[in-house]
């Protein structure tokens, strides 16, 4: 054992966010902690770490003298100077940043560095935390703003990392491939799940199913001694009136036969009381936020059209010469590595920025909207109704209600945005694209800081969505689900592609390795995938029915050899 939590509390004034929360740290093991926007998840970091008091509880070190090494969340945006970093010039270092694709930070000077990508800033804080090779890593959204390849390299480091880590993610890939047990902050309570975010995330509708499955059965079984109840009370009352009759052997017999009755109707209310009092409790929905994006009015087939196009900043050029094209409705994601050029381009659309030389046509009747990467771009003195720009009654009440489809109750739409997590920031920023009924959606990084359930409803409203999408990304799950086409950002140019990313992975992996045959934990894992997805809407469906229905038990039978197919393929 290397640290343990025992029953730790905290609150911020009348908020209780962490409720008596315990949990584990072996050293050399790799423990996922996931949650919704706000559950506490930073704020029990910052307590493990030392930077923040509990109100109650213990945190007990098995050795005093565990390093701890920690990346914080917004270590994009806290950046120390170029000077500071440059200070940090150790072989390990240095080959670190380099194996994440940034090349020479040695030579730098003060324009590259004021160049850097938020990809790029992430990059380099992780290289200065991971090269002290703590005992303890402390990992707050380490891929947020990370290109594909540092989450791939950053993946497989975690595998051969000989200390233990806490990681704080909602980037289920890297879940995926870099933790072995999963803690889930809830209702300010730890829960813990064994093995990834994929077993997790089954185990955890499994076990929603089975409880809500042991609760209608509970239901009806109350209901039917409900039912007793009343019929012995009938009869109960026939019983009386026996007893009050003048014939003798009538009234001993009613007597007795009244007191029987009685004795089983307090006998039933007794089973009936203590049923509800320690029966099964209606498990708990999980928050989902709910996103309405919206087009315009469509107009036109060809929307954006590159000929062309090149940039550059300084000695560095981000490509050049590039011709693409982007129809009505496509939906497109940017794959390429940190400081390529994808938030450029991204600007350069927008009208932000001016391409070097080339073209690029814009339909004179876009209407584009953009949520950029940078949360510090809100008026944080501002809370969300005044950053939503709404004052009018039936504007404010339509926003309202919004926010509250989107997880922001009464409490969180009067709090300055200081006071809101990154994720809820994000979520924010996001309700002020809705509104506006944009045709074309622009999302660079749009998953950074939002919690699980908050993707995956995104991921499903995007991919209802009849406008045009472009989003650069590096969650792998958000690419492979909602974008049909690719615009890559390789050797210094743009090109499109007519497929999306899993067809992309392939044909790269196909390119390196000279075989187009997939191996069998490629199979696999395309299964699993199948099997999950299904998973998911079984789930979904059982609330349709009660147990005493036969579609309820079909889909619970099949979802018990899903289970068992999901274990199979996970060995």
């Amino acid at each position: 054992m290397l640290l343990r939590c025992i029953d730790i509390e905290k609150s911020f004034g009348d908020l209780s966010i962490l409720k008596g929360v315990s949990l584990e740290i072996r050293r050399g093991e790799k423990i996922g902690l996931v949650g919704s926007n706000g559950a506490g998840k930073s704020t029990l970091a910052n307590i493990i770490f030392g930077e923040m008091a509990a109100d109650a509880g213990t945190i007990l070190r098995y050795d005093q003298d565990i390093r701890v090494g920690y990346l914080r969340q917004a270590a994009a945006y806290s950046l120390n100077t170029l000077n500071a970093v440059l200070a940090e010039r150790s072989e390990s270092f240095l080959e670190t940043a380099s194996q994440m694709g940034l090349n020479q930070v040695a030579r730098w000077d003060e324009e590259r560095f004021q160049a850097l990508s938020g990809g790029e800033k992430t990059k380099l804080a992780l290289a200065q935390v991971w090269t002290s090779r703590p005992d303890l890593l402390i990992l707050d959204e380490p891929t947020n703003h990370m290109d594909i390849h540092g989450v791939e390299w950053l993946a497989e480091e975690m595998k051969k990392y000989q200390g233990a880590a806490l990681i704080i993610s909602h980037d289920r890939w890297f879940l995926d491939q870099a933790v072995t047990r999963i803690y889930e902050l809830e209702w300010g309570k730890a829960k813990e799940y064994p093995g990834n975010y994929s077993f997790y995330r089954q185990e955890k509708q499994r076990q929603f199913a089975s409880q809500l499955h042991r609760y209608h059965t509970e239901q009806k079984e109350q209901r039917q001694i409900e039912v007793e109840i009343t019929r012995l009370k009938q009869w109960s009352a026939k019983a009386h009136r026996e007893a009050g009759k003048t014939d003798e052997h009538l009234k001993e017999y009613g007597r007795k036969k009244a007191k029987l009755r009685d004795q089983q109707i307090k006998s039933r209310i007794k089973m009936l009381e203590r049923k509800k009092s320690e029966g099964t409790k209606r498990p708990r929905e999980e928050s989902r936020p709910q996103f309405e994006f919206e087009a315009a009015g469509k107009r036109g087939r060809r929307i954006i059209e590159a000929t062309g196009l090149s940039k550059s900043y300084g000695q560095k050029t981000l490509f050049t010469n590039s011709d693409f094209f982007i129809q009505r409705g496509e939906k497109l994601g940017l794959i390429g590595p940190n400081g390529c050029g994808k938030t450029t381009l991204i600007r350069i659309i927008l009208n932000q920025e001016t391409q070097d030389r080339g073209e690029l046509w814009l339909s004179p009747s876009l209407k584009p909207g953009c949520l950029s990467q940078d949360i510090t771009d809100i008026d944080t003195e501002k809370n969300a109704l005044e950053i939503m720009g709404v004052s009018q009654k039936d504007e404010v009440t339509q926003v309202r209600t919004m926010l509250a489809n989107m997880g922001f109750d009464a409490a969180m739409v009067a709090k300055p945005a200081a006071k809101l997590s990154l994720g809820e920031r994000t979520r924010l920023k996001l309700a002020a694209m809705i509104i506006q009924q944009n045709d074309l959606l622009i999302l660079d990084e749009p998953t950074n800081h939002l919690d699980l359930h908050s993707r995956e409803m995104l991921e499903e409203t995007l991919l209802d969505y009849d406008g045009t999408i472009i989003i650069a990304s590096h969650d792998r799950y958000l690419l492979e689900r909602v974008c049909d086409k690719l615009l890559v950002f390789a050797d210094g140019t743009i090109t499109k592609l007519a497929y999306g990313f899993k067809e992309y992975k392939r044909k790269t992996e196909e390119t390196v390795t000279g075989t187009g045959l997939k191996t069998k934990a490629e199979t696999d894992k395309e299964n699993l995938l199948v099997i999950e997805t299904r998973m998911a809407w079984i789930v979904n469906e059982l609330g349709k029915y009660t147990p005493e229905e036969e579609q309820y038990f079909e889909l619970d039978q099949e979802f018990q050899k899903l289970v068992q197919k999901k274990r199979e393929l996970s060995q």
